[in-house]
């Protein structure tokens, strides 16, 4: 998902999101999988670089539960590049035969 942000891929980025995928940013604010996208592929969203850090993965019934933890070089909303410590925790769901992302939350570790 990093690279598909970094790359601007929005073609990546569409095949790994689901349809019902919301990003729950760290002020709350929620975008679907157009609107997320859409920020990535303008600029309102900038990703320059990526270190994953530490994974926990969890399987339920019905979904898997991934967590990461990175080191990520980002300038979000007009604002200013900055280095955060960025969690996401994504919820994986099984749909056609292949594992998509439907919800990621984002935090600060």
């Amino acid at each position: 998902m990093y690279r598909a942000m970094i790359e601007k891929d929005g073609a990546a980025l569409a095949k790994l999101l689901d349809e019902s995928f919301v990003l729950v940013h760290m002020t709350g604010m929620q975008q679907n999988k157009k609107a997320f996208i859409r920020a990535v592929g303008n600029g309102t969203l900038n990703y320059f670089s990526e270190d994953l850090q530490e994974t926990k993965t969890i399987v339920y019934k019905d979904f898997v539960q991934f967590t990461g933890k990175s080191i990520v070089n980002a300038a979000v909303f007009g604002g200013g590049r900055h280095t955060w410590h960025l969690q996401l925790e994504m919820k994986y769901i099984y749909v056609g035969g292949d594992w998509l992302i439907s919800e990621a939350v984002a935090s600060t570790w």
